[in-house]
C-alpha cells in the first residue's frame, strides 16, 4: 500500500483558520454587497406602523399650532404680577382646550385656563391653579411667580417647515403619533422585501410526519420563518428540496424568479451530497463560504439573477446565529432602514466558567441578567454544540469570545450581545 499523507479540508474542529474571513471582513463585505429598495408605496397612517419611511417629512404646521398652557390655573400678564404680597384679579371668563377666550387680556385681569387651552392675547404666564385662591369672579395671587412660566409656545414640538423624519427611520408608535400630530393621513413608505427560503436534505420531514429511520424534523425552515416575522419582510416558504442536482438548481430559479433575497439552510458543506454551493457557483456568483466563526462556520453569500443569495448551515443553532450576525442586518439595509435595528453589546460579569479552543470567534448561547441597577452577570446555558437547538430557546444573549481568547474563568468581564425579542 503506498504511503501518502492525506489533504485535509478544513473543518469546524480546526483550531486554527488560516485563510478564513473575519466575522467582521463577512459583515463588512455582505453590507457593501447589497443595495436597498427603491420602491415605495402610499400607506394609510396606521399601515405605517413597523414599515420603514421612503420620503424625508417636512412639517407643513407648528405643533403645537398655538401658545397653550401646560397645567389648569390662570393666564395672567407677567408684568401684572405682584412682587411681594398678594394682588387680586378679577376674572372674565375661561379659555378651554378647544374652546379659547377670544377676547384680549385686559392689564389686572386673570383669564381661567385649562390644559392645552389658547393662551388668551396680551397674556404670557400661567399660574397653576393649586398655588391661587378663588373666591367667586375674582383670583388672588401671591409673589414669587416666573415671566413665561407653565406655557408651552407655538411650534414648541415641531415648527412649519422643519425637518422632522428621515428616509430610512423605522416607523415606531412614536413616530405615527408624530406624523398624526402633522395632520398627515397617509405615509410613503418602501415595499417590503420579498424573501424566499428552503431547506435541503433527504434526511428531512414536515412536522407532524412519522419519522423513519435516520429521518429529523425540519426545525430550520420555522426558525427562519420566526426570525423573518420580526422583520416585517413578505415571507415565501419554498418548504424542503430534496438532495438532488436538478431539484436545488430548480429551486434556486424558481426562487430568484419571485424573491429579492433566498436563504437556504443546510447544503453549503463539502460533502457529496452538499449541492448548494455547487449550484450557485453554475447559475450565480459566490462571494464566499468560510468564516473564522463557531458555530456557523460555512456560510455562503452571492447572487442569482437579481436576488441575494444566503446559503447558511444546516445544525440548527448555526442557522440562527449566521442569520442574527450576517442576514438581519442586511435584510434591514436592503428594506431601507438605518441605524442598528436594536443591536448592542455590553460588558457583563460572566458567573459560570466557559470553555474555549483559540482560534475562531465564538458566540455561545447565556442567559443575561441584572441582580442590581448598572450591573449585569451573564450564564451559560450549558452545552454548546450547533445541534442543541434548546440552547437558543433558554438563551436571551450570546456571549462573544474574540478569536485568541481561550477558556474564561467565572467573575472575568466578557462582551455580551442580547437578542430577546429580536429574533
Amino acid at each position: 500500500m503506498q504511503n501518502r499523507e492525506i489533504n485535509h479540508q478544513p473543518s469546524c474542529e480546526d483550531e486554527l483558520n488560516s485563510g478564513l474571513l473575519t466575522v467582521a471582513e463577512a459583515q463588512g463585505r455582505i453590507l457593501d454587497g447589497v443595495t436597498a429598495l427603491t420602491e415605495a408605496e402610499t400607506l394609510p397612517l396606521r399601515e405605517g406602523i413597523g414599515r420603514v419611511l421612503a420620503t424625508e417629512i417636512v412639517s407643513p404646521i407648528d405643533v403645537p399650532s398655538h401658545t397653550n398652557s401646560a397645567m389648569d390655573g390662570y393666564a395672567v400678564r407677567a408684568g401684572d404680577l405682584p412682587e411681594e404680597g398678594v394682588r387680586e384679579f378679577p376674572v372674565p371668563g375661561t379659555s378651554w382646550a378647544g374652546r379659547p377666550w377670544l377676547t384680549a387680556i385686559e392689564p389686572g385681569q386673570a383669564v381661567q385656563i385649562m390644559t392645552g387651552g389658547m393662551m388668551p392675547e396680551g397674556a404670557d404666564t400661567v399660574i397653576m391653579q393649586e398655588q391661587v385662591e378663588r373666591e367667586a369672579d375674582t383670583v388672588r395671587i401671591g409673589s414669587g411667580h416666573k415671566a413665561g412660566q407653565i406655557v408651552r409656545a407655538a411650534g414648541e414640538d415641531v415648527a412649519t417647515g422643519q425637518a422632522v423624519l428621515a428616509p430610512g427611520k423605522h416607523l415606531s408608535a412614536a413616530d405615527i403619533g408624530v406624523l398624526a400630530s402633522l395632520g398627515l393621513a397617509e405615509v410613503s413608505v418602501f415595499r417590503r422585501l420579498k424573501v424566499a427560503f428552503f431547506s435541503t436534505g433527504d434526511e428531512l420531514r414536515a412536522v407532524g410526519e412519522p419519522l423513519g429511520p435516520g429521518e429529523i424534523h425540519d426545525s430550520n425552515r420555522y426558525t427562519l420563518y420566526g426570525m423573518l416575522k420580526k422583520l416585517d419582510v413578505e415571507i415565501i416558504d419554498m418548504g424542503v428540496v430534496k438532495d438532488r442536482r436538478e431539484l436545488v438548481e430548480r429551486a434556486f430559479r424558481d426562487a430568484a424568479a419571485c424573491a429579492d433575497v433566498i436563504i437556504t439552510s443546510g447544503g453549503v458543506s463539502v460533502g457529496e451530497a452538499d449541492f448548494v454551493k455547487e449550484t450557485l457557483e453554475k447559475i450565480g456568483r459566490m462571494a464566499f463560504w468560510k468564516i473564522a466563526m463557531k458555530p456557523g462556520r460555512p456560510v455562503t453569500f452571492g447572487q442569482i439573477d437579481d436576488a441575494v443569495f444566503f446559503g447558511l448551515p444546516g445544525n440548527p443553532v448555526s442557522v440562527m446565529v449566521t442569520f442574527f450576525q450576517f442576514v438581519r442586518q442586511a435584510l434591514l439595509k436592503m428594506s431601507g432602514e438605518t441605524g442598528t435595528a436594536g443591536v448592542y453589546a455590553v460588558r457583563a460579569r460572566t458567573t459560570t466558567a466557559l470553555r474555549k479552543r483559540p482560534g475562531r470567534y465564538e458566540f455561545q448561547r447565556g442567559v443575561l441578567e441584572q441582580p442590581e441597577p448598572g450591573e449585569f452577570t451573564v450564564r451559560s446555558v450549558g452545552a454548546q454544540g450547533s445541534g442543541i437547538l434548546r440552547s437558543m430557546s433558554e438563551a436571551n444573549c450570546f456571549i462573544m469570545l474574540e478569536p485568541d481568547q481561550a477558556g474564561i474563568d467565572a467573575g472575568q468581564q466578557v462582551l455580551v450581545q442580547p437578542f430577546q425579542n429580536l429574533i
